[in-house]
């Protein structure tokens, strides 16, 4: 009896140890990450400027997305607004740097800055709001920097627009797509460095549930405050970067479709999912591209249903946005993050498990969100 217990105690240790790969079975995991590291490193470097151009904007989308997921996915608040956050960034480092004659590093350091004590200000006049009515909030203040923020003509030059140049020794469309993606990467390390700390916690605990959080001793005030802080500061990196990938920024972008797209990328995209998030945001840029270099795509897109049979590139971001949205609500909760899990999780070293698609009950709260 004695043995036999031994022996199922020893089994239940041996399966619920952790699973490590062999030095064999780290083999594909290192293919499949160089296969990755080639398409994002070295494709780009064979495309004509005006395509690496675009791969930049999706590198910046993929910012924004994960701006936006500090607030909707770590605390449950819509922001209906943010292109303001990310267009007073863009405007600002444009400003430092053609106006005021400073270096890009400041600008993108400035930008950040702003957008940090925007939503410090904004949310500290609406820190007993929470839902819908916050989301209003944050629609409004889209509204007033869509027709007065970005009407100052210092600022924004006006229909001319800003001139947002490339910093030195980055100069080239190849050189700032690298240095876009350093940016993001830092984004990614704050944002997993954040989740990771007692901070994050405290976010993610607010989310699930003020009240509970709060007889915890969690001050869900300053946790709603602090997330949307950091979501500010992410936008205002973003901004820059788009406005210098541009070389101008122009008034007529941030406008409240762009708003649209912004929170339909983030939950297509998976929310709480980092990955899911940068390749929701990275799509959703690069879709008016592939409408435009895929040859008959246009007409297959054509033939679905509530889609307009003209479907020019610039307005395909808020017509596919949709269906891709109600198709994530229906059947995939998580989005894309739900769905590139197994592969995600089998390339960090666990087993691969084709039916892992994360808590179900999570996504049942991400959906309510």
């Amino acid at each position: 009896m004695t043995a036999v217990a031994s022996s199922a105690t020893d089994s239940g240790r041996t399966r619920g140890a952790r699973f490590r790969p062999s030095a064999l079975g780290w083999l594909p995991r290192l293919a499949v990450w160089a296969a990755i590291g080639y398409v994002v490193l070295y494709l780009p470097l064979g495309r004509p400027p005006t395509d690496v151009q675009r791969f930049t904007e999706g590198v910046a989308f993929a910012i924004v997305a994960l701006s936006l997921n500090v607030m909707l996915g770590y605390v449950g608040q819509i922001s209906l607004g943010h292109q303001a956050f990310v267009g007073v960034g863009a405007f600002t480092s444009a400003y430092i740097v053609t106006e005021q004659g400073q270096s890009f590093w400041l600008g993108v350091l400035v930008a950040a800055a702003v957008g940090g004590f925007q939503a410090l200000v904004l949310g500290g006049v609406s820190l007993r709001i929470r839902g819908l009515y916050f989301a209003l909030i944050t629609l409004s203040y889209g509204l007033v920097a869509e027709q007065n923020i970005f009407q100052i003509q210092e600022l924004t030059g006006g229909g001319a627009g800003q001139a947002a140049p490339k910093p030195d020794w980055f100069d080239t469309e190849w050189r700032y797509y690298y240095l876009a993606l350093g940016f993001l990467a830092l984004v990614l390390y704050i944002d997993w460095r954040m989740m990771r700390s007692k901070s994050g916690r405290a976010l993610l605990a607010v989310r699930e549930n003020p009240r509970v959080a709060s007889t915890f001793g969690i001050n869900v005030r300053a946790a709603t405050l602090f997330a949307f802080v950091v979501s500010g500061v992410f936008a205002g990196i973003a901004g820059a970067i788009k406005a210098h990938s541009d070389t101008q920024v122009s008034v007529d972008v941030w406008n409240f479709n762009l708003a649209l797209v912004f929170v339909i990328m983030t939950v297509v995209g998976g929310l709480r999912s980092r990955w899911g998030l940068v390749i929701g945001g990275g799509f959703f840029a690069l879709l008016p591209y592939f409408i435009e270099k895929i040859p008959g795509l246009e007409d297959v897109l054509a033939d679905i249903p509530l889609v307009p049979r003209v479907l020019t590139p610039e307005i395909a971001p808020l017509v596919i946005g949709p269906l891709l949205l109600l198709v994530n609500l229906i059947q995939f909760p998580g989005g894309i993050g739900q769905q590139i899990r197994p592969i995600t999780r089998w390339l960090s070293g666990h087993r691969f498990d084709i039916h892992d698609k994360g808590p179900k009950e999570v996504q049942i709260t991400d959906v309510r969100a």
